[in-house]
């Protein structure tokens, strides 16, 4: 199976919350299934590690220990949960196997095991590390002696833009969603380029970039546009930090263009891409291609590169010449280890929604990938947010990066939406649904999202034998529908899609009225981005999301999102978040935290059953 497809774990049970964050690799009982279980906490990068392709390294695990062993989803952002059960030399031969992968991919772990034997060998050793350090260097010097210059910054300050007084730039990013801009070294006191507050202010020397803006009819920069393209034309790394649909494709792409055209080799003869842009998911690499095909700037060309479709014919496109390419990790990987594509002539890197790509376990093969790219490229990153993988992967990643962060670095859903809860019982769903797409205007555009892919198919089925025409998109179908069930949403032959989080990203329909959480999303964060794809393009939306008693642990979460983005909360579920807090103080106060040994001394928590909430329903919308 393609790691870019979403899957469903056929272990895929709801959990509620642990009670406080359990860093890496810490063992604990869980009463609700079997108070011999082990559950290790990982980052969520090793879970595909664990699982394998289609499963064969946890199947072989499974045989070779006799332990039950799945990898679940965690509340905890950037980890992942392996459940290991059965008897004592089982779970222990297991959670060793578990621990041996772990150790023998994590950086740091290496780093450390390197360091132990550093310091165990012998005194008479002669190896001088720190000669080795400066041969490397000295090579990588060399090797970019060899290569032609990359040329960065080509921004030239308009005369109003200069104009602006200190005051006038702050007062300007605070009216644009707070704009915060600095460098990520501290002690960095090289001068931040000013924002623009027009088109012309970056591209008055691009004629053609202008009139392919003017094409679009887009009047004003978005906030994360006016300061990030000064920063990239000039030259520097970039991450840029703000909510999806906030336009940072163009904050990228319209500096790439004129990148392309000011490099120093003609581009006749350069052997693969310039631009190179890795995307978590393939919804995404194709909505990416398409912004790209829609300006046309000297004959620049881009393609998309994923899992799916047909690898042939993805590799005769690149034979014939591209500038830009877009690709999942997964099959650029697969690209690059069979010599299919070269990377050695880009020179401006793009990791969108890094956040995302670290999520779905794929730093091992951007890692990679990223070795045949020449050192000195600029790199951008985008994220919605800002956790510690991201940060260590902008640290490997960028040289000197300045930060640009549009709004807070809270999950926040974004103001154009109005956000309504409804507590229900799970039966009810079907019935509410009903009733509410037969008030539904023909004017609507909706997406249902749900958990698994068999939901989807069952909600599909259901609703076109009531009369309704929708489409569905997961992980399970094959390329070509998925393309063709968006394509039906966006040019209004359907007005119903039905989808798991593979379209929660990604999918740039600025018509979309109506999102619905059918099932509430396994994190917090793909809630945010679920809603985020309505009210899109200054336009309205509304996101309706159904919850039933199992989401209770989820509440608290779900209340603060909502009190961020200024949303009247309901107070059933305010009543819901309260009560799932009082439990987990009362399973406290009863030994609900009774730490034990775990294999190799791991602190673990206990945890009961979820008790029982029986708050007022709001079944009426």
């Amino acid at each position: 199976m393609d790691q870019d497809e979403d899957w469903d774990s056929p272990n895929d049970i709801q959990y509620q919350p642990r009670q406080e964050y359990v860093p890496q690799q810490q063992y604990r009982q869980t009463r609700p299934a079997n108070p011999d279980d082990l559950l290790v906490d990982i980052d969520s990068q090793f879970a595909g590690l664990i699982i394998g392709k289609g499963g064969s390294v946890i199947k072989g695990m499974r045989k070779e220990t006799g332990a039950f062993i799945s990898v679940l989803d965690s509340d905890s952002y950037g980890l992942k949960t392996v459940k290991i059960s059965g008897n004592q030399k089982a779970r222990e031969h297991a959670l060793k196997l578990v621990n041996d992968i772990v150790d023998a991919n994590d950086p740091e772990k290496i780093k450390q095991k390197l360091q132990q034997e550093s310091e165990q060998a012998p005194v008479q050793s002669t190896f001088n590390w720190d000669e080795l350090m400066k041969e490397e260097a000295e090579n990588l010097k060399q090797r970019l002696a060899a290569l032609p210059p990359i040329v960065k910054n080509f921004y030239k300050e308009h005369p109003e833009v200069t104009r602006m007084t200190d005051q006038e730039v702050e007062d300007f990013r605070m009216s644009k969603n707070n704009i915060m801009i600095k460098y990520i070294e501290e002690n960095n006191v090289k001068p931040i380029p000013k924002p623009v507050m027009k088109f012309s202010h970056a591209f008055e020397d691009y004629p053609d970039i202008l009139e392919e803006i003017q094409k679009q009819k887009f009047e004003t920069p978005s906030p994360v546009q006016c300061q990030t393209w000064p920063v990239i034309m000039s030259g520097h790394d970039l991450i840029a930090i703000a909510q999806t649909g906030t336009g940072k494709t163009l904050a990228f792409l319209l500096p790439a263009f004129i990148h392309i055209d000011f490099q120093p080799t003609p581009r006749s003869e350069r052997k693969g891409p310039s631009i190179l842009v890795l995307a978590p998911t393939r919804e995404l690499v194709l909505q990416i291609e398409s912004e790209v095909k829609k300006y046309s700037y000297k004959g620049i060309k881009a393609m998309s590169i994923y899992g799916g479709a047909s690898s042939g014919k993805q590799k005769e496109v690149l034979r014939k010449g591209v500038e830009i390419v877009i690709a999942t990790p997964g099959r650029l990987n697969d690209f690059v280890g069979s010599g299919a594509i070269d990377l050695s002539d880009v020179t401006f890197l793009i990791l969108d929604e890094a956040d995302r790509m670290l999520d779905l376990g794929f730093e091992p093969q951007i890692r990679v990938s990223l070795l045949r790219v020449r050192p000195d490229r600029q790199t951008i990153m985008t994220s919605a947010t800002w956790p510690p993988g991201v940060k260590r992967l902008a640290k490997s990643y960028t040289t000197n990066p300045i930060q640009v962060m549009v709004g807070s670095l809270d999950l926040t859903t974004v103001n154009t939406v109005k956000q309504d809860i409804l507590i229900m019982d799970e039966e009810e769903k079907e019935v509410w649904l009903d009733d509410f797409l037969k008030r539904c205007s023909a004017d609507d555009k909706i997406i249902i999202f749900v958990n698994r892919k068999v939901t989807v198919d069952q909600l599909s089925s259901d609703l076109c034998m009531k009369g309704y025409i929708v489409e569905s998109i997961h992980g399970g179908r094959e390329q070509s529908d998925r393309e063709m069930a968006l394509e039906s949403l966006r040019n209004g032959e359907v007005n119903i899609l039905i989808a798991t989080d593979v379209a929660s990203r990604g999918i740039d329909i600025n018509d979309i009225t109506v999102v619905i959480n059918y099932d509430f999303t396994k994190d917090i964060e793909e809630y945010v981005h679920r809603v985020g794809r309505t009210g899109r393009a200054g336009k309205t939306g509304l996101a309706i999301t159904l919850m039933t008693r199992r989401d209770w642990g989820k509440a608290k979460d779900l209340v603060e999102v909502m009190e961020k983005s200024g949303q009247d909360v309901p107070p059933e579920l305010q009543e819901m978040a309260s009560r799932y807090e009082a439990k987990r103080e009362r399973d406290r106060a009863e030994g609900g935290d009774r730490p034990f040994r775990g294999r190799g001394g791991g602190r673990g928590f206990s945890r009961g059953g979820d008790g029982g909430f029986t708050g007022n329903r709001r079944n009426n919308y």
